[in-house]
């Protein structure tokens, strides 16, 4: 089950717009510069430590990618912030994990809010954070809450120079990192409807309470990556409608193939909610049919042994003048009819069809 994840708002209020207070819950982090540069013909991988190696970059006739892992050095952000002129308002919403999904076309840059969702390797609970990409000119900047992401096969296309990456411009770079994302939604996805699946079996032949949490913390997770994927669809539209001068003509078609690859996402998810709902009803009936099954069991031998309990209890009470209590058989012939009763009561349900 995804934990949820809770955020202290209570420390921003009144606080003027603008304010750089990181709003999250992933640990204490040191924060990491890695950068790419590249163009079809030169390529270079570093990492830095001081902001004044980043700033060289800016205005360069190459496409540069600058990471950031950890999110908890305020005067990092800000600094960076100054360098790449980036506005304060866009800085407050990259600290502030909770902020969902969007994008803001600001004229010479464009900034993206996604949530990264992804499985871990050897590990089969989603890992997710806030991802924050500002694209320029000639440069894009994503802001991560830690380390680890799905980056790897973007960086190896570049350290390979394989595919049209490093031919294209910065644009073309941020469309890589979002497709990317993308295909870790549904990499989650598949494992989601695996688990579903399992599910199938144990809500038709054995459903406990535990199947049920099982399909509720599922629902959570379905519930989890529609708020994620959901707004992206939009995020997409928006951009190809804002015909910006940072996207390029040829970047157009393939952020229309993204955009179908959010809606069927998105329609996976709709499946995926559709089977859980179906199997939470599923549950309930086969909870209902069991305790069915009970009680039918339970009436079954009611109805036997109601007029056995009849026999006795006439001849358990305690008149001084009971005839047949004193015939020599009288014991013999109560058994026969008790007997005599039962099989007629056994053979009458069996007709009945009701055991």
């Amino acid at each position: 089950m995804r934990k949820r994840t809770k955020v202290k708002r209570k420390i921003k209020v009144g606080q003027s717009p603008g304010t750089l207070v990181y709003l999250g819950s992933k640990p204490q982090l040191q924060s990491k510069i890695s950068i790419f540069d590249y163009d079809t013909e030169n390529f270079e991988e570093v990492q830095i430590s001081n902001l004044e190696d980043c700033a060289k970059y800016k205005n360069r006739d190459s496409v540069t990618w600058i990471n950031i892992d950890g999110l908890q050095d305020i005067e990092l952000i800000r600094n960076l912030g100054e360098k790449f002129s980036i506005h304060p308002l866009v800085l407050e919403d990259i600290l502030n994990t909770n902020h969902r999904p969007k994008i803001d076309d600001l004229g010479d840059q464009i900034f993206i809010v996604l949530k990264m969702i992804y499985l871990p390797d050897g590990s089969d609970a989603f890992h997710h954070e806030h991802l924050s990409i500002v694209l320029g000119s000639n440069y894009v900047i994503t802001f991560q809450e830690s380390t680890g992401d799905v980056f790897n096969p973007v960086r190896e296309r570049i350290r390979n120079s394989k595919g049209r990456l490093r031919k294209l411009g910065s644009d073309y770079l941020a469309y890589a990192l979002i497709d990317t994302v993308v295909d870790a939604y549904f990499l989650a996805l598949e494992s989601l409807e695996d688990k579903i699946e399992v599910l199938d079996d144990d809500v038709l032949y054995k459903p406990t309470q535990k199947t049920l949490r099982k399909i509720y913390n599922l629902k959570q997770e379905v519930s989890f990556l529609k708020k994620a994927i959901w707004p992206l669809r939009d995020i997409v539209t928006n951009i190809m409608k804002a015909e910006s001068d940072l996207i390029q003509e040829s970047t157009y078609i393939f952020l229309r193939d993204l955009h179908d690859h959010i809606i069927q996402a998105l329609e996976l998810i709709d499946s995926a909610r559709d089977t859980l709902s179906s199997q939470a009803e599923l549950y309930m009936s086969s909870v209902s049919n069991k305790l069915n099954e009970t009680m039918k069991v339970l009436t079954v031998l009611a109805s036997i042994f109601i007029p056995l309990t009849f026999i006795v209890g006439i001849y358990g009470m305690n008149f001084v003048n009971m005839p047949e209590l004193e015939w020599k058989y009288g014991y013999l012939y109560v058994w026969i009819l008790m007997l005599a009763l039962s099989g007629f009561m056994i053979l009458y349900l069996k007709k009945k069809k009701w055991i």
